[in-house]
């Protein structure tokens, strides 16, 4: 066959790969942003504290992603991302 896996290696390394990780940034931003939006109240000690405990003073500790669920209690969206883009309504 033409198309192999291999031969699409360049669309997922490099400039590209490194790419996606600042969207993939915005995306964990946005959400994690939203849970200050959601309270009301963008300067909630107890959601801060979380953050705080949970992604800051935790480090490397764990995988990422296990860190962010529990400060966030929930899988990111990328809906407030697409909010704040103007593509979600």
């Amino acid at each position: 066959p033409r198309y192999r896996t291999t031969y699409f290696g360049h669309s997922m390394g490099g400039y590209a790969a490194g790419y996606y990780v600042y969207l993939w940034a915005a995306v964990l931003d946005s959400d994690a942003f939203q849970s200050f939006v959601d309270s009301k109240d963008l300067f909630n000690k107890e959601i801060a504290a979380k953050f705080r405990k949970n992604i800051l003073s935790e480090g490397g500790n764990d995988e990422g992603m296990i860190q962010y669920k529990k400060f966030r209690g929930q899988d990111p969206s990328n809906v407030p991302l697409l909010k704040k883009r103007g593509l979600y309504q």
